[in-house]
């Protein structure tokens, strides 16, 4: 599945797990996952917003996840009304959201390191 995150999503994941974004999705898809079987689902997509995926993305990128998964995410996009691309890119800030109320420790870089991924 193609996955397009923007700036926001981007510096949170360097703030927070350090850069590696297709390792970031990843983590957050199978936690999004595990959630929604666990009977405690997530917070759903902001029906405020109409979400859609960012005009700029910082970053695009293939994620692969087994078919159980793809399953899962693709019944509970069509219930939410979205794309599978913008559920992954939600459950990135949901992920993130969680480890920051938990007090995850960051890898915290120096403002001069921040640069623009490579597409």
């Amino acid at each position: 599945m193609r996955i397009a995150l923007g700036t926001f999503a981007c510096a949170a994941i360097r703030t927070h797990l350090g850069g590696d974004f297709q390792a970031a999705a990843q983590k957050a898809v199978f936690h999004y996952a595990r959630r929604l079987r666990s009977g405690r689902p997530p917070i759903g997509l902001p029906r405020f917003h109409g979400y859609r995926t960012p005009q700029d993305p910082e970053v695009v990128f293939d994620l692969v996840v087994d078919a159980e998964v793809q399953g899962l995410l693709e019944r509970e996009a069509r219930r939410q009304g979205a794309t599978v691309g913008q559920l992954v890119a939600h459950s990135v800030l949901v992920y993130l959201a969680e480890l920051d109320f938990l007090g995850a420790p960051s890898s915290v870089r120096r403002a001069g390191e921040c640069s623009r991924a490579r597409r």
